[in-house]
């Protein structure tokens, strides 16, 4: 196992707070498991790029960040710090898999191969 990108350690750490932010921040209901829920699908695909790298996880982080930022809206949750931590953490998973996607050599080689050759 092995690091390639620090974003995958950064990104490991925010899904550890997610699991762990209902218990810090004293919220239940649907907030609670929802948060746990994709906390563990963050911590999930932070590891699985540490086994099997590639840009693909990049892909389910983005999908996980963007359910944490509709999240409080979309199960009602409370206003105050469920929201904010949601929303923060699904932010910061979406930009360090973005951030990360632009640095990974076998994305942007696929990348280019696949669109910079439809032109010709």
């Amino acid at each position: 196992m092995r690091i390639q990108h620090w974003q995958d350690a950064a990104s490991l750490l925010v899904g550890a707070w997610l699991v762990a932010s209902p218990f810090a921040l004293g919220f239940s209901g649907a907030a609670l498991w929802i948060s746990i829920a994709l906390g563990l699908g963050v911590v999930l695909f932070a590891l699985e790029a540490f086994i099997i790298p590639s840009y693909l996880e990049e892909w389910g982080e983005m999908l996980m960040g963007l359910a944490l930022v509709v999240a409080p809206w979309t199960f009602g949750y409370q206003q105050g710090s469920v929201t904010t931590s949601s929303v923060l953490a699904g932010v910061v998973v979406i930009v360090l898999a973005c951030w990360e996607l632009t640095m990974d050599r076998d994305f942007a080689t696929w990348w280019h191969d696949r669109w910079h050759h439809r032109a010709g």
